[in-house]
């Protein structure tokens, strides 16, 4: 292997490590974390694609030990309406330029986070209605560009759930849409290196985030979230406006 290659590699085993682990600890952290990274290693495609197949991978061994703590009325309203606008997530992505809908995608991602951390509360972002609108924008969001979980923590935050309740809720919400998501954008094409590297960085995420996720106090992780979700959204807009400064 060259040393490129190796730098690459290593690149990838850590971001994909760092990105488990916040996804494990806080259910939402994957993507917004590691998708921009992830976009230059691997290109946007193969990027937001892995991204929906390692959170969903995280998602699901993190709730297999929560599933208990499942609010299943309101996560069946949100994942039904972010299944229905997955299709046209991925086809967005498709036709836009990806400047143009990374710049939109990272803006709105970074209004939702500065809402939730200002204590906005949004009275139409509650109840059934509210779950419809989350649900429809996480769906859009997570095809088109793998960061969902902004939407999903602002429904949270209006619908008032504490933290404890909203990570094993996050972690279902992140089984289900992915598996949607990556029915839609299909797996990504890596080679067999590329995939023992992700799957190692993956294991090891989870692995310590499970052991931090019992020591770490709930409120770290409750503004911790939020300030993933403001960093993802930072990044992507500045990546985005920049890939349209260059033409």
């Amino acid at each position: 292997m060259g040393q490129g290659h190796f730098v690459v590699a290593a690149a990838l085993g850590a971001t994909v490590t760092v990105g488990a682990l916040a996804q494990r600890m806080t259910g939402i952290g994957f993507a917004l974390l590691s998708v921009p990274a992830l976009g230059l290693l691997l290109g946007p495609q193969d990027g937001v694609a892995l991204s929906n197949c390692a959170t969903g991978v995280v998602s699901a061994i993190g709730l297999a030990g929560t599933w208990r703590q499942v609010r299943l009325p309101a996560m069946t309203v949100l994942v039904v309406a972010a299944a229905c606008a997955v299709p046209l997530g991925t086809a967005t992505a498709a036709r836009l330029p990806a400047p143009v809908l990374f710049a939109f995608l990272g803006a709105a991602v970074s209004a939702v986070a500065l809402l939730v951390l200002a204590g906005v509360r949004v009275a139409s972002l509650r109840g059934t209605r509210g779950a419809v609108m989350a649900g429809g924008a996480s769906g859009f969001m997570n095809a088109a560009a793998g960061v969902g979980g902004p939407a999903l923590s602002l429904y949270a935050a209006n619908a008032d759930w504490p933290m404890a309740q909203f990570v094993p809720n996050a972690l279902f919400y992140g089984v289900v849409l992915n598996v949607f998501s990556v029915a839609a954008n299909g797996l990504p094409a890596l080679t067999t290196g590329t995939w023992l590297v992700a799957g190692g960085g993956l294991a090891i995420g989870t692995l310590v985030g499970e052991a931090l996720t019992r020591r770490v106090p709930q409120a770290w992780v409750r503004r911790a979230v939020m300030l993933l979700s403001l960093a993802g959204g930072l990044i992507t807009l500045v990546r985005g406006l920049w890939q349209l400064c260059k033409r």
